[in-house]
């Protein structure tokens, strides 16, 4: 979609918005806890009960062209989660109260939000955030990813509809029907907080609209198979992150380094979950589809399955083929494999040596692209899972799981629930944490006057104290 100048009747329309959403700020200020929280469940069972999400997930894979319907329904656990997290948390009032430091929080509205949706989940993010929003006594306008507008406006549809019909007002979420990027400009400008989840050049424009803004980095998921690995294990959790929605997300595995002794047995075990090792030439047939002669990622190898992704390129694999295997030949700018894929296709890497090869081989791999995001590792070695955690430039690493499945929650995990995954200062942004209820409010604290705690300067000078140097 071509930048264009905002028009007169989109300003209107954007003025018309935020009128009714700063009506709607000072409404939902007044309301207590058990209120909020029955807001939030109104409107993740509207959108995300098994039946509405299944249909509004199908809409969204035919209206983008991507994704995978059953993957996408798949992610509905993701509502459950972020539902449980919420509920247990408080977020109207006094929220934290702490007598011995004499310090007392206070949670408050962070305002209007603008949600910059996108388009691999139209679906999914506006009700994420929609809790999160609702709870903290936010409103929400959401922007919707042009190609997967009808999408995202039926999702914010259906939950203004099922406010309405617990005779609540639905002027807490609203949405653009059809913006341009100049309107999504004047929109994050005019908001108090922009929640961008998105590619670098949506988080780019969040972090350029002066004002305050959550994005996410780009992911290059990259999963250690040591020695100990149990291989059945760690193909079958490779196979569920790379082929959910057809490996649409930042998370979904991109790169397995597999210990030598382990290697043929890994292969092997990932081609009875359905993986294709492509050929020399057939993996040279799919570089060449997948990025351009500037090695950018064409967009139409985006999330699909491996057998598009093969008619793509020019060769054909078994109908029962799940994901597309291709052995890494080098690791580095130039070697285009050992980039983000987005789809489902992920790289093979062999290491002979010892532990301290996988960890090098790990580093190149982020030095080319998704540093801040995350890593994996399959192992039952507590050093070696301990050196990958002080080693690896990201924010989250788990430690036997599918990744795509697990670094934004999980019920067997203690992840905070989410669909937005900061990436700290190595992937441009301001958090290093799963964005979850906490980044939705303002705090307000209290202190107190409590006994004096203030250390003797011996002390908190250590070794570099010299009193004849303290006496004026």
């Amino acid at each position: 979609m071509a930048r264009t100048e905002i028009t007169a009747e989109q300003k209107a329309e954007l003025d018309g918005l935020f009128a009714t959403a700063r009506a709607g700020l000072k409404i939902i200020a007044g309301y207590d806890q058990a209120r909020v929280d029955r807001l939030a469940q109104c409107v993740a069972w509207a959108a995300g009960n098994a039946q509405v999400f299944d249909r509004i997930g199908k809409m969204g894979v035919e209206e983008s062209g991507i994704g995978d319907w059953a993957g996408r329904i798949g992610k509905r656990h993701k509502i459950l989660g972020v539902l449980r997290d919420a509920l247990r948390q408080k977020s109207v009032g006094l929220i934290e109260d702490n007598p011995a430091k004499g310090l007392a929080r206070y949670a408050k509205p962070a305002g209007v939000i603008a949600s910059l949706i996108p388009m691999t989940n139209p679906e999914l993010t506006p009700i994420v955030t929609a809790i999160y929003a609702l709870k903290a006594r936010d409103v929400v306008i959401f922007s919707p990813h042009p190609n997967t507008k009808k999408t995202t406006n039926e999702v914010v549809r259906l939950m203004r509809e099922a406010l309405r019909a617990i005779g609540e007002p639905d002027l807490f979420l609203q949405c653009l029907p059809n913006p341009n990027l100049a309107q999504v400009d004047a929109l994050m400008g005019m908001a108090d907080l922009v929640m961008a989840t998105g590619g670098p050049a949506m988080v780019r424009a969040a972090y350029g609209s002066g004002k305050p803004a959550f994005g996410v980095g780009a992911g290059n998921s990259t999963m250690i198979i040591d020695e100990t690995a149990d291989v059945a294990e760690a193909a079958r959790n490779s196979r569920m992150s790379k082929t959910s929605d057809f490996g649409s997300g930042c998370s979904a595995d991109g790169n397995l380094i597999i210990h030598a002794g382990l290697y043929d047995k890994m292969v092997a075990q990932l081609q009875s979950e359905g993986g294709y090792l492509a050929s020399d030439a057939e993996r040279a047939l799919l570089e060449k589809a997948m990025w351009d002669e500037n090695g950018a990622r064409r967009i139409s190898t985006v999330a699909q399955s491996p057998k598009r992704m093969a008619e793509i390129a020019g060769f054909s694999v078994p109908e029962t083929a799940k994901f597309i295997m291709v052995k890494g030949t080098g690791i580095g700018k130039a070697h285009a494999f050992s980039k983000e894929k987005l789809t489902t296709v992920m790289a093979l890497y062999k290491y002979d040596g010892d532990f301290e090869q996988a960890l090098q081989m790990m580093e190149a791999i982020f030095e080319v692209g998704g540093k801040g995001h995350s890593c994996g590792i399959y192992s039952f070695d507590d050093d070696h899972i301990h050196r990958l955690a002080l080693r690896a430039p990201v924010t989250r690493i788990m430690v036997r799981q599918p990744q795509s499945k697990a670094n934004a929650g999980a019920f067997n995990n203690g992840m905070p629930m989410s669909s937005s995954l900061g990436c700290g200062t190595w992937g441009g942004n301001i958090v290093s944490d799963n964005v979850d209820l906490k980044y939705y409010m303002n705090n307000t604290w209290v202190a107190r006057p409590i006994a004096e705690d203030k250390p003797p300067e011996s002390e908190l000078f250590g070794e570099f104290f010299d009193p004849s140097r303290n006496v004026l």
